[in-house]
């Protein structure tokens, strides 16, 4: 008799057991993690449809530019870093100029600012103002700088975003720029280095 209640209770127990595990509530399932969506303006993607405005008010579209030859788009504004970086800009400017390269410089600064900035740094690019930072937008992006390199026929070949003064950052812009106008690469840093010696 004892064994038989034994059995019974285990049978019970179990029962029980078997109960409160299907009357626990259902996990709800798990959420999949949402992707970001993709960006459309990255390495890769065609430029995106950009207009801006130079010194003298004339519109300018970039794809008009593009259809002539590479165009580095450079979104900077005028701080300590920056500032440090521009010199190794304008050696890339300066050296693939005559071999098609368009360079545009877009400050995130008041008008009064860049103008007396420009005239400091006697800047012979293409530039724009853009206090709004539309052009950031346009280009998804929020680092400061980002330098977009685009191909002849509009194809972002090389995006370079964050503020390096030691100029290594602009080197390898320039080593991309002589890829694609297939000319041997400028070293800026170097010439950057040389060029200020010749100043003391």
């Amino acid at each position: 008799m004892k064994r038989l209640l034994t059995i019974a209770s285990a049978l019970l127990l179990t029962s029980s057991l078997a109960f409160a595990e299907d009357a626990k509530p259902a996990k709800p399932a798990e959420k999949a993690e949402a992707k970001p969506a993709p960006k459309k303006v990255d390495l890769g993607t065609q430029a995106p449809d950009f207009k801006f405005k130079d010194v003298n008010g004339k519109e300018i579209k970039l794809s008009d530019l593009t259809a002539k030859g590479p165009v580095l788009v450079r979104l900077t504004c005028g701080c300590s870093g920056c500032d440090k970086e521009l010199a190794y800009f304008q050696a890339i400017h300066e050296g693939y100029k005559d071999l098609g390269l368009t360079s545009i410089a877009i400050f995130r600064e008041p008008d009064t600012k860049v103008a007396a900035y420009v005239k400091e740094k006697k800047l012979n690019m293409l530039y724009a103002v853009d206090t709004k930072g539309e052009a950031w937008n346009t280009f998804e992006t929020k680092t400061m700088p980002t330098n977009f390199l685009i191909e002849k026929g509009g194809k972002i070949v090389k995006v370079a975003a964050g503020c390096d003064p030691s100029g290594l950052l602009a080197k390898k812009v320039s080593e991309e720029v002589a890829k694609t106008v297939k000319t041997e690469a400028i070293d800026v840093q170097k010439k950057v280095a040389e060029e200020a010696k010749v100043k003391k």
